[in-house]
């Protein structure tokens, strides 16, 4: 009992000792994960958007330190279009007509198209907003047969593993109706081939990654533009996402590594005898919420 006693002091000491390594070991861990997730936040990114190609920063790269931009931006005057009450109405009526006549076309004639359109229409979907300015969109222009012959190769092989395996019965079986499949002649006979691409980052003029916030989304409303544009020039398109072709269209195409394929648009007039499904669009009472 009393050598009990005299080594009570001895055991109560080492518990303490014991107790402090491991609130130490603790602290220490949450710190560590604290300054992980400070690295490695990333709020811009949209996890719905997100999927296993995107290419992640590096800590040294991932903080908020000042990326060597221009801090200053001046600002000018701005000079808006002021329209009445009923020009307004008159307008938006008309773009409304207009934009409601653009159809997905895959039936695609050879017939040639001015160049100068197809800049004008990038020109324009390159006035759209994007995170922070960053603009990290890069719109690939492919009129050479040989190189759309090669892409339409990619694209369809890969296609009918998607259609036989990739895909499943459901989304085969809801494509059923509008007659699709992997065969894409429209590759080879439209004038042009328009493929956008996001630039999941940039590059600073010292050769360091530049973040470019909300890629996806910013690219993605660039297109909504692009189809805009191509609309009112009388052009067609019909939005394709190649799916598990991006990486060999990229290689192709010779892009950089933090190019990522986003769309691929084949554009040109449609054929004369060219048909569509007949679809209806959603009545705006079931696509607008008035509160």
């Amino acid at each position: 009992m009393a050598l009990f006693s005299s080594l009570t002091p001895v055991f109560i000491a080492i518990i303490c000792v014991l107790i402090g390594i491991i609130l130490k070991k603790t602290n220490g861990e949450k710190e560590k994960q604290g300054i992980k997730s400070k690295l490695t936040s990333r709020p811009w990114v949209d996890e719905d958007l997100k999927d296993g190609t995107e290419f992640p920063l590096q800590e040294e790269e991932a903080d908020e330190e000042w990326q060597g931009l221009e801090e200053n931006v001046a600002h000018v005057p701005f000079v808006a279009e002021r329209y009445s009450e009923a020009e307004m109405i008159k307008r938006s009526q008309t773009f409304y007509e207009l934009l409601n006549k653009r159809r997905s076309v895959r039936f695609l004639s050879d017939e040639p198209v001015p160049r100068e359109v197809i800049d004008n229409v990038i020109r324009t979907a390159g006035t759209s907003p994007s995170g922070a300015h960053t603009e990290p969109w890069t719109f690939v222009v492919v009129q050479d047969p040989s190189l759309k012959h090669k892409i339409r190769e990619i694209v369809e092989e890969e296609e009918e593993i998607n259609y036989k395996k990739r895909m499943g019965d459901r989304w085969v079986n809801d494509l059923k109706r509008f007659r699709t499949n992997w065969i894409k002649e429209y590759l080879d006979t439209a004038p042009y081939l328009i493929l956008l691409f996001k630039q999941v980052y940039g590059r600073l003029p010292n050769g360091k990654k530049k973040t470019h916030y909300y890629n996806e989304i910013s690219v993605s409303i660039a297109c909504g533009i692009l189809l805009a544009a191509l609309q009112n020039a009388g052009l067609y398109t019909v939005t394709s996402t190649p799916l598990n072709c991006g990486p060999q269209l990229r290689v192709l195409l010779q892009r950089p590594a933090n190019e990522k394929l986003l769309l691929l648009l084949p554009v040109g007039y449609p054929k004369k005898d060219a048909t569509v499904p007949a679809l209806t669009r959603k009545p705006l009472e079931e696509i607008m919420v008035v509160m």
